[in-house]
């Protein structure tokens, strides 16, 4: 018995030991990077910026990337980068800036608001050069601002053309006997297409190619504006599929040249006056966010809200807009007499719209308050728009994809898939009539069905009167501009869906003077999670997710992301945009 509490003892010290020194070292580590080392930028510096950085609506920080890579564990957000470059238009050590606009994978609205911003950036007559191997459509729409832009000569540029492309279940479920019982309001509400037809609706063709042919109107007028083109020969080029090459894309005049990476350095090089282009100093948004205070300053404070993610119901859900999350958020903001107003920033294609009607309660709870103005980004569309139709004043880029307003619900109906494909078979007892309802291994009946259809009218409705309440027009013409119907920003503008085309920037403005604020300072919600915090809750989804891929496989688990979103979907209704979507370019 000695020697066994000895040995417990001595392996109970170990283990305090070794606890303590994987304490201190945490803690260490989460000093180091806790205090933000100040960069110093020499004179004649280039700024890069590289858009294949997927730049989201907030800072999100890796801890894992930060250990082994500082630098890329963190990149900036939108409204950083577009900060940035404002401030490197007066800076006096930046003398250009350097786009590497191989890709894009930002989306429309984010794209245009960096465009305007470099486009804001040569007012200051210093140089913007742009360069790609091969350039995307996307990033063409942000490479043609620059002063002067190249491809590699065995590269190119892509310039065909915008497409939109869905992907349909129906012929699946057909031959899987799985029938889903669809309910939904909105003859343009396409998010349940995909279970009944095999093709687009004439009603989806006619709203996708407005929307479509209206951010490719946008795209090709900033490219005739920049290259000196018209528009009719652009859409030439693109319609005729002349541009197959680097060489198609100078004899053009879409490109300025066909270079190497060396090349274009040199020409940089001249430009800020060295002899070669190692000693060229470029400075990477990293190390220029490091060297530049970026908050504003002054007695009053504006909190700035980012709604970014589907709308779901709970609290703690990663990546997305969960309604007791924001509930707390938005009454705690409603309580705080520091905050002189609020810019909710949307960037959501909707999801539970009961969900989405908590948070739209609170936001009405709120603006009589304080000033709340809405700024949405890529998409504010469905669920996104009911949270947004109260506000004060809504602010919406040109590309950003709203409206949508329009409710669905779907029923899986397994019954037969089960019995057929599996031998499988199911029975009940129930005490009442609806006790199992709805159900995923029967047909509803006659009854059920109207209940169903009622829920999602009812739910329809109250969409529709809570927009004509913050837009202050009839539920009669409300209805009309609504039935589901996606609008891109600048003609949600023309039907009073939105106030005005602006960046954040522009809405964070405004919410300064409703709230009659001249100086202030900005306070970004959700708050960060400490280094810590992020690094643990890092580690345990990364085992967890680690775990479950070698467990069924990668295909099995992007499949089963699938079906969690469809999931999501079933039995209760929904204010979402459809989520099988690919887009090109």
């Amino acid at each position: 018995m000695k020697i066994f509490f000895k040995t417990f003892f001595a392996s109970l010290l170990a283990l305090f030991i070794f606890s303590l020194l994987g304490f201190l070292i945490l803690l260490g580590i989460a000093g180091s990077f806790s205090k933000e080392e100040q960069k110093t930028i020499e004179p004649n510096s280039v700024l890069v910026i590289d858009v294949a950085e997927d730049f989201l609506e907030q800072t999100k920080s890796d801890p894992f990337s930060e250990i082994i890579n500082k630098k890329k564990g963190k990149v900036p957000s939108l409204s950083e980068l577009i900060s940035l470059i404002n401030n490197a238009k007066k800076d006096s050590t930046i003398k250009g800036i350097y786009i590497k606009c191989q890709q894009n994978p930002n989306g429309y609205a984010s794209t245009e608001e960096i465009r305007k911003a470099l486009v804001d950036f040569k007012a200051s007559k210093k140089f913007i050069i742009a360069y790609g191997e091969t350039i995307t459509q996307k990033g063409y729409w942000i490479g043609n601002v620059a002063d002067e832009i190249y491809t590699h000569p065995q590269g190119g540029l892509e310039f065909s053309g915008f497409s939109y492309e869905t992907l349909f279940l129906k012929g699946l479920l057909d031959k899987l006997e799985v029938k889903p019982e669809v309910f939904y309001a909105g003859k343009f509400k396409s998010a349940t297409e995909p279970f009944r037809y095999a093709q687009m609706s004439d009603a989806n063709k006619l709203q996708t190619g407005v929307w479509l042919n209206a951010l490719y109107t946008n795209f090709l007028e900033g490219v005739a504006e920049k290259r000196k083109i018209d528009i009719v020969t652009l859409k030439g080029l693109a319609n005729d599929g002349k541009i197959q090459n680097a060489n198609d894309a100078l004899q053009n005049h879409l490109v300025d040249g066909l270079l190497y990476d060396d090349q274009v350095k040199k020409i940089i090089a001249k430009k800020v006056h060295v002899q070669k282009e190692k000693s060229i100093s470029f400075v990477s948004l990293v190390d220029y966010a490091g060297s530049v205070a970026l908050r504003g300053s002054g007695s009053g404070k504006i909190a700035v809200i980012y709604a970014d993610g589907d709308i779901e119901m709970g609290k703690d859900q990663k990546g997305a807009i969960a309604s007791d999350d924001y509930r707390l958020l938005l009454q705690k903001l409603r309580n705080d007499a520091t905050i002189g107003a609020v810019v909710l920033r949307v960037n959501s294609p909707g999801g539970s719209s009961l969900a989405s009607d908590i948070i739209w309660r609170e936001i009405d709870l709120l603006k009589k308050e304080k000033p709340v103005v809405v700024s949405m980004g890529n998409y504010a569309a469905s669920g996104g728009y009911y949270i947004s139709c109260g506000a004060d004043s809504i602010y919406a880029d040109a590309n950003t994809i709203s409206g949508s307003i329009g409710v669905f619900s779907v029923i899986p109906n397994v019954e037969m898939f089960m019995k057929n494909k599996l031998g499988i078979t199911f029975d009940r007892v129930k005490t009442g009539q609806y006790a199992d309802m709805p159900s995923a291994t029967r047909t509803l009946n006659a009854t059920e069905q109207r209940f169903m259809q009622a829920s999602v009218d009812s739910v329809y409705a109250s969409f529709k009167s809570r927009v004509a309440i913050g837009r202050k027009k009839s539920v009669s013409y409300i209805d009309s501009i609504a039935q589901g119907r996606v609008w891109i920003g600048a003609d949600a503008v023309k039907v009073g869906l939105v106030d005005k085309i602006g960046t954040l920037n522009e809405a964070i403005a405004a919410a300064a003077r409703l709230a009659h604020i001249k100086g202030y300072s900005i306070k970004s919600y959700p708050e960060n999670k400490s280094f810590i915090e992020e690094f643990i809750d890092g580690y345990e989804n990364s085992v967890k997710i680690k775990a479950i891929k070698e467990e069924i496989g990668v295909a099995q688990w992007q499949t089963l992301q699938q079906v969690k979103g469809i999931q999501q979907m079933m039995g209760q209704p929904q204010a979402r945009l459809p989520i099988f979507v690919v887009n090109h370019p």
